[in-house]
């Protein structure tokens, strides 16, 4: 196995498996006050619908030219990697409160007892809750494996990691019964959030026509360089005082899915923007030159801006 395709099942088992831990977590919650049978098979359902998803699309996009497959998967992966960093970099400096499982279990299991006795048979309820939290969580864990596998035509091996992960996950927190508190998400979020965005910056490069010095020997440095640089703006953030711990709240399902639907365009404009603009320039670059520089440059600003811009908005 090279180094590409082990940084590749790294990097889907680890997105795997933050996004498992919050759909168990509601899985759990409606199983324990309501009804076991209803809400695995909500989950059953979801998982059966993802595992269809993934492999039409998964095979459609191996067809489609691999530069235009790696420019398209760049710019995507590169948007989706910069949220997660952001968001994982604003909660370790404190701007943001640190997700709370049993927080979350907590409302999802009164939210479940509100909404009365359940009755004989299949409890709608349950298996209407579950199946949007599985399907919804894991449409970003779909989304992962469809891109990643494709860009390598390695799809089936993206799919087994992300599904050891699902199992691992689901294993440990019903053999628990109890939600997986302990589990470091957000230190797991920064870092798949880096290896995504590295991965992004490398794929949309060579997408449009750049040459990477090393090769897949740059994934290294990239991942390093994103992972580095998170972890200085935090402290930066920490440092000067500019954290304000906000209150926690457990998205509704109606927000979880613009969310998800958010991150084919990303949740920032400005930075879809300067995502484009820095594929256009290197795009224009290529044509005389390696031209690989400037997709390093605009990770690592656009990360800076993103954060800088996101702190404002939660200290207003």
């Amino acid at each position: 196995m090279s180094g590409a395709e082990l940084t590749l099942v790294a990097s889907v088992f680890l997105a795997s498996a933050v996004e498992a831990v919050e759909a168990l977590t509601v899985v759990l919650a409606v199983g324990s006050t309501r009804s076991w049978e209803s809400s695995l098979l909500g989950a059953a359902a979801a998982l059966i619908g993802l595992a269809a998803l993934v492999a039409v699309f998964g095979r459609a996009l191996i067809e489609v030219p691999i530069d235009v497959l790696r420019t398209f998967v760049g710019a995507f992966l590169l948007l989706f990697g910069l949220q997660w960093l952001r968001k994982a970099i604003l909660r370790a400096a404190g701007v943001l409160a640190i997700h709370d499982e049993q927080l979350a279990y907590r409302r999802e299991t009164e939210s479940a007892l509100a909404a009365g006795s359940p009755g004989a048979g299949i409890d709608h309820y349950s298996l209407a809750i579950s199946f949007k939290a599985v399907l919804l969580e894991g449409l970003e864990v779909a989304l992962i494996v469809i891109t990643f596998g494709a860009t390598q035509h390695r799809v089936g091996l993206a799919a087994l990691a992300a599904g050891s992960s699902i199992v691992a996950v689901a294993a440990l927190g019903f053999a628990l019964r109890a939600p997986l508190a302990r589990v470091p998400e957000n230190a797991l979020k920064l870092t798949v959030g880096a290896l995504l965005t590295a991965f992004g910056t490398f794929w949309g490069a060579e997408g449009v026509g750049a040459k990477w010095p090393a090769g897949e020997g740059a994934l290294p440095v990239l991942i390093a360089l994103a992972l580095g640089s998170a972890l200085l703006i935090a402290a930066d953030l920490r440092r000067r005082g500019r954290a304000q711990t906000a209150r926690g709240s457990s998205a509704a399902p109606a927000r979880r899915l613009a969310a998800t639907l958010s991150f084919f365009v990303g949740d920032d404009w400005l930075v879809a923007a300067g995502v484009l603009a820095a594929l256009a320039l290197t795009a224009l670059l290529a044509t005389v030159s390696p031209a690989w520089y400037p997709m390093p440059m605009a990770m690592l600003a656009l990360l800076w801006f993103s954060v800088a811009r996101r702190a404002r908005q939660v200290r207003r």
